[in-house]
């Protein structure tokens, strides 16, 4: 019994729950944005089947490593990822880095026997993700790329819509992700792309979220055509220094599944944060924009009024729809940042209880066939013609 009256101590007690050491490279936007998923995992996905313990951070700044260890709750900090991946402490290695910084550090990770997640895209070239798809199936540790929009509940449940039939046979796809950020010239670069990449801007940053959202909701993609643009040909970066643009600003493509188009621009002013899409059917028709993520815009048909009803906006949080049983009462909305919860939740079960990622959550695999449906479309702008899309691997 505690010296104050009533109160009773849990401090000390062990409630039986196995942990699993997190090592995260990046302490940025992305780095913040995995951390707090795994702070609230333990106390939104109650009983959880592991809890992250936030060993290490990891930043070439020393200064700023220290910072974000203290800030984000970490036990301590490296300058180094070599020395982290060295930490037996260590079971899971988040690789929320710079782009750059994806490929060599996550091979090591995996040939040390760590499970990984790296952020997308997995690699700026064909070549580099599959060394690291092949490093994953080699390793036999669990792998997650990081498209978390698969777990916003209105993406989940399009996609149960869609395997249970509910459109019937699916005619068209059309997916866009419009962002304003770059639409000044005068806005910097926060990260220069590597020298030759084919896709480092609108691409892949974020018209691969785009690509992902096409896979999972309606399948593989056959041959693209394209045409790119770069806007703006000049550009300050973080240091005041000027640099021309090797990336694009916006890209639109014609897909082969049956039919479909998805297109990126990062130069769309007063677009925020616009990942959208639609897919017809036969048998109806499913909407998203995940400007407004809780919402799932739904038609169809029911065989008595089929040109009548129209859509219906689905606020997804009722009890039976995805995710709702660990999140807040019917018509409580949840946020972007929740996504990322529910995907890292998703990866910590798959090690705690050795269950596969795939298919709902993205594994390398779907990592790397991002990358070659990439490369493909840039491939397309180069040559102006249609380019099938082909998996080595």
């Amino acid at each position: 019994m505690s010296e104050r009256e009533g109160f009773v101590s849990v401090a000390d007690e062990s409630d039986g729950i196995p942990e699993i050491g997190v090592g995260l490279l990046g302490h940025g936007f992305m780095g913040r944005a995995h951390t707090n998923g795994y702070k609230k995992i333990p106390y939104i996905y109650w009983p959880p089947a592991a809890r992250p313990r936030l060993v290490a951070v990891c930043g070439r700044d020393e200064s700023r490593a220290a910072e974000a260890a203290r800030r984000y709750g970490y036990e301590g900090y490296y300058t180094d990822w070599r020395a982290m991946l060295a930490d037996d402490r260590i079971q899971l290695f988040d690789n929320a880095g710079p782009d750059d910084l994806h490929v060599e550090p996550t091979i090591a990770a995996l040939e040390a026997g760590k499970h990984v997640v790296c952020e997308k895209p997995l690699a700026v070239d064909v070549a580099d993700a599959a060394r690291m798809l092949g490093a994953a199936r080699k390793s036999g540790t669990k792998h997650l790329c990081g498209f978390n929009y698969r777990f916003v509940p209105a993406v989940r449940l399009a996609r149960e819509l869609i395997e249970r039939g509910a459109l019937g046979r699916i005619y068209e796809f059309r997916g866009t992700y419009l962002q304003g950020g770059m639409a000044d010239p005068k806005q910097p670069l926060r990260r220069v792309p590597p020298p030759g990449a084919r896709a480092a801007g609108a691409l892949a940053n974020i018209g691969s979220h785009a690509i992902d959202q096409a896979r999972f909701l309606v399948g593989e993609l056959a041959s693209v055509s394209a045409v790119m643009r770069t806007f703006v040909a000049e550009r300050p970066t973080s240091t005041g220094q000027r640099i021309a643009i090797n990336s694009d600003d916006a890209f639109a493509g014609l897909v082969e599944f049956e039919n479909g188009t998805i297109e990126a621009s990062r130069v769309a002013a007063g677009r925020q944060n616009r990942l959208a899409w639609e897919i017809n059917g036969s048998m109806g028709s499913l909407a998203f924009d995940l400007e407004r993520l809780n919402e799932l815009r739904v038609y169809l048909v029911d065989g008595s009024v089929p040109d009548v009803a129209g859509f219906r906006d689905v606020n997804v949080t009722e009890a039976d729809h995805p995710f709702a049983k660990v999140w807040w009462p019917r018509g409580h909305i949840i946020g972007w940042e929740h996504a990322h919860v529910n995907e890292l939740y998703h990866l910590i079960e798959a090690i705690a209880l050795n269950e596969d990622v795939a298919p709902y959550g993205a594994t390398f695999e779907d990592g790397y066939r991002t990358v070659v449906i990439c490369d493909a479309i840039a491939e397309a702008v180069e040559s102006g013609r249609r380019v099938p899309v082909r998996y080595e691997l």
